[in-house]
Order: structure tokens, then C-alpha cells, then sequence
């Protein structure tokens, strides 16, 4: 993922993230912690461990005997995992700001989990063959995606605001939204594991549901990756918030549906 910029649009939108842990990072981290069965004494790989909504539990589970390397390319997403397990005194806490294309380790993992991370890869399934090669023999590979009808309309009222200011958006490449098309129902996301070489594929729909007053609805535009849509003019991003919160209300309910998968390495 050598596209620095994706890191640089986390670390500007990490607060704006964060308000939104305790209603959706959260509850879902946990659910793909346990879907991931991490045990006492695991090595376990956060990819794309953001402000840590996965990376807390998974070292909770894996205990002071296991370790957790979460890897981010947000500097400021990464300092809030830190201080979250500086609270929690978690020692096996190890982290690094770095490209997961890339990372390597010195021994293989028992379990590599991945929260809403993987459709960012330019090169999805390259990205994801290496990170399954990180795991050992019989390790797992726990991912979640959305599904097929999460943020709508959330998601088309940002985009029909967004083309008022940038109209350029219409011809642009959209790599992120092309990948998560391709893992947005069960089926994809199965037959797309096993493209991969895995077995044991489970995938697990995750209903989710999150009320958005409009100044959340706005911290969950800065605080992720719709961040990128928007202008670089501050009075026309204002122009876009106002056109867009206008339309979504006052008291919006998102649609988080999620996919949970989990695939061995043979």
C-alpha cells in the first residue's frame, strides 16, 4: 500500500474515527476477534489495526504469553491503540507504523485478522495472498467487510454532494469501492477465500445498525476513507456538508451490515 496519502487522510481524521468507536468500531472489532477464535499464547497480526477497536481484544485473548503486532499507516491511529493498552497494561501490545503489504516477521502467526482494511489494497488479492502466507499451517485468517446494501444512502448523498464541488469524481478510478464490491455478499467472499487457497471458509453476516446525529454522520466523513472525496477548498467542503447533512436529516440510521469471514491456511 504505498499510497502514503491513505495513511496522511487517517491521521487528519483520527479523532473523527474514534467518536464513532463506541457504536461501531468497537462492537464490531469484538465480533471479529471471536470470530477469529484466538487462544491464550497466540502470535497474532493486526493488518490495518487503526485506532485499535480489534487489536485490544485480540491481545485480551491472546494473554501476556501471546503478542500482537498491529500495523497501521496512520501515526495518530496507532498512538491511540497505544494509549489504549498503556490503560489496560497490555505488554504484548507491539506496534508499527508500516505498509502490511510488506511486513514480514521472524516466526509465523497462529491468527491474522484484518477489520475493514483489506479493499483499500491497491492490489487486493496480492495483499491478501501475503498476508495469508504470514500465518502457519492451520493458522486463521479473520477479515470483515461490509455488505451488499451497507451506507446506503449514506453513501450516495456524500458522493451526489461531493460531484457538486468535485465533478472531476466522475471519471477518477475508485479501487477501494470496485474491491468491496467483490466481497459484498457470502458468496463472493467465499469464493474469493478460496481463491486465495484457504479452507475452512466460514463467513458470518453481522447485522449493524448505528444512529447518527449530524455531527457524527460529519466525523464519520473526516474520520475514514470518504475523507479522500472531499474537496480541498475548506469553503467548499463546508458547501458539501451542509448540502449533505441536509439531506440525510437529523437523526440518521446507518446501515453497517457486515460480512465476517474466517479461512485456514493449509
Amino acid at each position: 500500500m504505498p499510497e502514503l496519502h491513505l495513511g496522511n487522510a487517517f491521521d487528519d481524521g483520527a479523532a473523527d474515527f474514534e467518536r464513532l468507536a463506541p457504536s461501531l468500531w468497537n462492537p464490531m472489532g469484538n465480533a471479529l476477534v471471536a470470530a477469529a477464535d484466538i487462544a491464550l499464547g497466540d502470535r497474532v497480526l493486526d493488518a490495518g489495526c487503526g485506532s485499535g477497536a480489534t487489536t485490544i481484544p485480540a491481545a485480551q485473548f491472546a494473554g501476556p504469553d501471546g503478542l500482537v503486532d498491529g500495523v497501521d499507516l496512520s501515526a495518530r491511529m496507532l498512538s491511540l491503540t497505544q494509549a489504549k493498552a498503556d490503560t489496560l497494561a497490555l505488554s504484548n501490545v507491539y506496534l508499527a507504523q508500516a505498509d502490511i503489504t510488506a511486513w514480514t516477521a521472524e516466526a509465523p502467526y497462529d491468527a491474522v485478522v484484518c477489520a475493514y482494511s483489506l479493499f483499500f489494497l491497491p492490489d487486493m488479492d496480492a495483499g491478501a495472498a501475503h498476508l495469508a502466507s504470514l500465518l502457519r499451517s492451520g493458522g486463521r485468517f479473520a477479515l470483515s467487510t461490509w455488505a451488499e446494501g451497507s451506507w446506503e444512502p449514506f453513501r450516495e448523498l456524500l458522493w451526489k454532494a461531493c460531484l457538486q464541488e468535485r465533478p472531476e469524481l466522475e471519471t477518477l478510478p475508485q479501487p477501494g469501492a470496485d474491491n468491496v464490491q467483490r466481497l459484498q455478499t457470502p458468496e463472493k467472499l467465499a469464493s474469493w477465500l478460496e481463491s486465495l487457497g484457504l479452507t475452512d471458509i466460514t463467513v458470518a453476516a453481522t447485522p449493524g445498525r448505528v444512529q447518527l446525529s449530524p455531527s457524527l454522520a460529519w466525523s464519520l466523513v473526516l474520520g475514514g476513507g470518504y475523507r479522500m472525496l472531499l474537496p480541498e477548498d475548506p469553503a467548499a467542503v463546508d458547501r458539501v456538508r451542509t448540502a449533505f447533512l441536509a439531506e440525510l436529516g437529523d437523526d440518521f440510521e446507518l446501515n453497517a451490515d457486515t460480512l465476517i469471514a474466517t479461512a485456514v491456511r493449509p
